[in-house]
């Protein structure tokens, strides 16, 4: 089940960062930055039914979320910075949302025509998102790794990075809810990589069960 960006006022500017921050000349970080990113969230494979949308947050992460070398900021907030002067107010609007969108686990809370309705896992913020497409086999309380994006006053999903197994579910929210008790105000970010990882177990190996893969003890 992959979840592709939608809403069109900002999947054009999205395309339009990613152009624009990967240029040829960085084709040595973005193979170092790639290593990077599944050492932690689990190597995939061509053949592996989750690839497609593994690259796809591979990249998101890439322009989002990691700092570039040269400047210590994202590609996302170093574009935005640039061309705030350029083009319309919708275009600097669209380009700032893309500096702050939340990527998290989330839990199912509410399914209605055009509207899910999502507690992350890690602040216990609940989010109404806009979502005219139809998941099959999307349930309440399903737990899902997923970034938002905020713009004209509704949330949209920008990518949804990994469906986890229903089974799997009531363990991630107890475990979210103990590293929350244990780290205090800081959040437990790194359990969305620990996920993944028994996500691509669980395609793999069938026979095993999800309770036992997905067990953090």
């Amino acid at each position: 089940m992959n979840a592709p960006v939608e809403h069109k006022g900002f999947q054009a500017y999205y395309d339009e960062l990613v152009v624009w921050a990967t240029p040829e000349n960085t084709k040595a970080d973005l193979i170092e930055a790639k290593r990077q990113f599944f050492s932690k969230t689990g190597e995939v494979f061509e053949d592996d039914k989750q690839f497609e949308m593994r690259m796809a947050a591979f990249l998101e992460h890439y322009v989002l979320d990691r700092p570039m070398p040269s400047s210590g900021l994202t590609p996302a907030r170093t574009c935005y910075l640039a061309k705030i002067a350029e083009g319309p107010p919708q275009r600097s609007v669209a380009l700032r949302a893309l500096t702050e969108t939340v990527h998290a686990l989330f839990e199912v809370k509410k399914l209605e025509p055009g509207k899910i309705k999502v507690l992350n896992l890690f602040t216990d913020t609940e989010y109404s998102v806009t979502e005219r497409r139809h998941f099959a086999g999307l349930a309440k309380n399903d737990v899902l790794e997923a970034r938002l994006v905020h713009l004209e006053r509704s949330w949209y999903f920008m990518g949804v990075s990994c469906f986890h197994p229903k089974q799997a579910a009531p363990l991630l929210v107890k475990e979210a809810r103990r590293r929350r008790k244990k780290n205090g105000d800081q959040a437990p970010v790194e359990l969305i990589s620990e996920a993944a990882q028994r996500s691509l177990k669980a395609d793999r190996y069938r026979n095993v069960a999800i309770e036992k893969i997905y067990d953090f003890k």
